[in-house]
């Protein structure tokens, strides 16, 4: 249990887009609403699709295992033909397929473990999940980055646009404002520079299906959790009303 909570504090530590507050030139960056649907399988099957095609390459997800993915809708047939790499089996946890070594010469640093990533922060009035939403479309390009790449939400983030060839090019457009006497740049809106193979609205769809898997991923037992809360909540109030009944005829004839 100890090496647990210690490998996840370090994860959080070493989170390389997720970790980090959130700001824009000039001031904090708003974080989008992610479009959270735990009971929506197609979602959370196309979710795992990209997500093991897309993250796994980099980020391992250590405390889960591909047969999990059952909870989901898909067999194990399914696993092995669509999700697993060549030398997995369906029982074996999700692990990165970059050697940690190399990992770290690239990056700096090995790329954070993503199992529970989704519920490792909340701020700017919003969930992990919604950074995470926000995150995945902010980022643009930056010659001046080691990666090529930089984003709003996470400035000098250590890691590349893993999705750049599904959403394009995209830079991102400041408005010059004054603030008490000084000048600031405010984030705008971006203009695209070249497309991707996904529209706009198909790119964020994409991404919303990437962190709601992400998010059932952190807790896969939160649907039946809040199923068996509510029949809680229901034999309470039950109970409460019969105990109160049985109260009054108790003492009914007490003075």
């Amino acid at each position: 249990m100890k090496k647990l909570i210690q490998f996840l504090i370090l994860s959080a530590a070493m989170a390389l887009g997720v970790a980090g507050p959130a700001h824009a030139a000039g001031g904090g960056l708003a974080w989008d609403k992610a479009p959270i649907r735990t009971n929506d399988l197609a979602s959370l099957q196309h979710g795992a699709k990209l997500f093991v095609n897309y993250c796994l390459n980099c980020h391992s997800a250590a405390f889960m295992r591909y047969n999990r993915l059952a909870d989901i809708g898909l067999s194990d047939a399914q696993i092995k033909d669509y999700l697993l790499f060549t030398s997995d089996r369906v029982g074996d946890t999700m692990k990165a397929a970059i050697d940690p070594k190399q990992a770290k010469e690239w990056f700096g640093a090995n790329p954070p473990d993503l199992t529970l990533i989704a519920r490792s922060r909340s701020s700017h009035g919003g969930t992990g999940a919604d950074y995470l939403y926000t995150f995945l479309r902010t980022f643009y390009p930056d010659p001046t980055k080691p990666t090529g790449w930089n984003n709003l939400a996470f400035p000098n983030v250590g890691m590349p646009h893993a999705l750049w060839e599904l959403q394009g090019l995209r830079e991102p457009v400041f408005d010059t404002v004054v603030s008490h006497g000084s000048e600031v740049q405010v984030f705008r809106g971006w203009n695209q520079v070249t497309p991707g193979t996904m529209s706009p609205i198909e790119y964020d769809q994409a991404v919303g299906d990437l962190v709601n898997y992400l998010h059932w991923m952190a807790e896969p037992y939160q649907n039946q959790r809040v199923r068996v809360g509510v029949w809680v909540m229901l034999f309470l109030g039950l109970f409460t009303f019969i105990a109160w009944r049985l109260n009054a005829a108790f003492w009914k004839n007490v003075h």
